[in-house]
């Protein structure tokens, strides 16, 4: 059912900024994708693990809140559902994010959330 983990998310003020961070602290480079709000996601990536920085949001995913690990898998909408029959709740999602990779984040009964990520 999950394979590696694809993405680490943290919540920031700036994601923009500490995304900046990181990567001049590893000496890699910073991606950014802008939605129609005109909020930034802005990443780096380390060692095939992207590490994302999201706006934060006080409802939902507050600054220093706990990271959401993303399980890479092979069908979004099928492990979604699965997830949601043993227990989990829905958080926010599915969403894609570029053709051919899409998102999901789901609540497990103990309340972590959890990302699953894939076609």
């Amino acid at each position: 059912m999950f394979s590696t983990v694809r993405t680490v998310m943290t919540f920031a003020v700036d994601p923009e900024a500490s995304a900046r961070w990181w990567g001049e602290l590893l000496d890699v480079p910073v991606k950014l994708d802008v939605g129609d709000t005109g909020a930034a996601y802005a990443w780096v990536e380390i060692g095939g693990v992207e590490v994302g920085f999201h706006p934060m949001d006080d409802e939902r995913n507050p600054r220093g809140g706990s990271p959401v690990v993303y399980w890479g898998v092979d069908d979004v909408d099928r492990i979604r559902e699965r997830l949601l029959a043993a227990g989990c709740e829905h958080h926010r999602g599915p969403l894609t994010i570029e053709a051919g990779r899409r998102i999901a984040q789901l609540r497990d009964p103990f309340g972590t959330i959890v990302g699953i990520e894939g076609p």
